[in-house]
């Protein structure tokens, strides 16, 4: 993979307040330009704690008739046996948005890299537009099938691919390279805060971004009620399916959320950020982070392995029931080059993590 410089590279300190009882006083954004009016926002958080994981009263809710996720499987215990204090001991920037096709298209141009699904004998999960429903009487249909010759320029939505979406499709090796050519134009173009580096964020950082500045633990960033979730966030919903008067079956939210697939990045506004000014933490897509899936919970400290990885994702999709797009919510992948249409990602811009502990 080639990478090239860009010809305007810069990086843009402004102040911003976001509208939330919970928020600090003053946030530092980092407007990074990627090149033919293409930019990226990070927000500064600082240091602090949270409560990582689920109690059993927020997994019940999840398995149950509103939150609807599948009962009697071991999904929800990877959330942990009980909410843990977590300490993020280093302020660290978060992506405001998923990264959005536009910003990886311009990482591609500038690199000419060819992701895992594009490259010879590749492909990623897709949604097949012949599926109908699960049958679950005769023998079940799943909506998504792995398909050569897609990718993050056609996830097979059925819809034409717009700018403003986030990217789907890449890998969590393709997104760690995307974070690798964001610090190769930095060092060329400016000087970053000594000893931070721009990377996936660490699953610690990203639950700690999710909750908002949060210190008790609640289902969403809001709080327990899914009603308070009406014009904040994309799941599966009340939204007809493209070409067809269907909706996604099993439990939805009871309101329209405007999308039955993916949503354009901080499509909600003011509305859809938490508390630390950042969108779509639930819901939209699914989020790679750096650590490697422990089944028995998230940790405090990066957790990697040296062989078997399989990178966590966070926070849901748009085709997630709402029991299934929570804070604590957490997968992990079939390994570090799968990539699928309802996986993307988010740069954080944080602590150097060293060679001998990085995966």
């Amino acid at each position: 993979m080639n990478s090239v410089t860009p010809r305007s590279w810069m990086m843009v300190v402004v102040f911003v307040c976001p509208g939330f009882a919970q928020s600090p006083k003053s946030l530092e954004t980092l407007v990074v330009d990627l090149g033919k009016e293409t930019k990226m926002d990070l927000v500064q958080l600082p240091a602090g704690e949270f409560m990582m994981g689920s109690t059993q009263a927020e997994k019940d809710w999840a398995t149950g008739i509103e939150g609807g996720a599948q009962p009697g499987t071991v999904r929800e215990s990877y959330e942990g046996e009980a909410p843990r204090k977590v300490k993020v001991t280093k302020p660290f920037w978060m992506g405001r948005t998923e990264v959005t096709v536009g910003q990886f298209r311009r990482f591609v141009e500038e690199t000419g890299c060819v992701t895992d699904a594009e490259k010879p004998g590749g492909h990623t999960q897709c949604f097949n537009p012949k599926w109908t429903s699960y049958r679950f009487r005769s023998s079940v249909i799943h909506p998504w099938d792995p398909m050569p010759g897609k990718s993050w320029r056609d996830p097979n939505f059925q819809f034409p691919l717009q700018d403003d979406f986030p990217v789907v499709c890449v890998s969590w090796t393709d997104a760690k390279a995307f974070t690798t050519w964001l610090n190769q134009q930095a060092a060329v173009k400016q000087n970053l805060p000594v000893d931070y580096e721009y990377r996936l964020p660490t699953e610690a950082e990203w639950e700690y971004a999710c909750r908002g500045g949060r210190k008790d633990s609640t289902a969403y960033w809001w709080g327990d009620d899914l009603a308070d979730g009406e014009g904040r966030f994309n799941i599966s919903a009340v939204d007809f399916l493209p070409d067809r008067k269907q909706k996604w079956p099993l439990a939805s939210a009871p309101w329209s959320d405007g999308f039955s697939f993916v949503a354009p990045v901080d499509h909600f506004g003011e509305r859809g950020r938490n508390g630390f000014g950042i969108a779509d933490m639930c819901g939209n897509v699914w989020e790679v982070v750096l650590d490697h899936f422990d089944p028995t919970g998230g940790h405090e400290e990066l957790h990697t392995t040296k062989g078997n990885y399989r990178p966590v994702c966070k926070g849901g999709n748009y085709f997630d029931v709402p029991g299934n797009a929570r804070c604590a919510v957490r997968l992990g992948l079939a390994g570090p080059n799968y990539s699928d249409s309802r996986d993307g990602f988010r740069v954080c811009l944080g602590p150097v993590i060293a060679a001998a502990e990085r995966p």
